[in-house]
């Protein structure tokens, strides 16, 4: 299902003039994976600010530890486990910064 998803992004971005800002993807010993993707997009009503963006933190096996994305339809918001609540977002620094307090936070409890 990633690969597919991966795919329509793809899809998607090269129709709408999307460029790609950054990627990052790496796995920990501890079985955590940490995947980050930003966009610059055209502003539209549903990405005023410009951007599209999936920060991903979980386990190999894909479950969702905290993830903060804003798909068509859905707008700004992150994932908590299985909680989804909607994201304030405010500037691209603050967004990365909230995700990686987010990871902060979950590797402090797990230690």
């Amino acid at each position: 299902m990633v690969a597919i998803d991966v795919l329509n992004d793809l899809w998607h971005n090269c129709h709408m003039g999307a460029e790609l800002l950054s990627y990052f993807k790496q796995d920990f010993k501890d079985g955590t994976v940490i995947e980050a993707v930003v966009w610059k997009v055209p502003k539209d009503k549903e990405r005023s600010h410009g951007f599209k963006y999936r920060l991903h933190f979980g386990k190999l096996d894909g479950t969702c530890i905290t993830r903060y994305d804003n798909e068509k339809g859905k707008g700004d918001h992150r994932h908590i486990g299985k909680r989804e609540e909607v994201y304030q977002f405010i500037s691209l620094e603050k967004l990365l910064n909230d995700f990686k307090q987010d990871v902060r936070k979950y590797r402090k409890r797990v230690k």
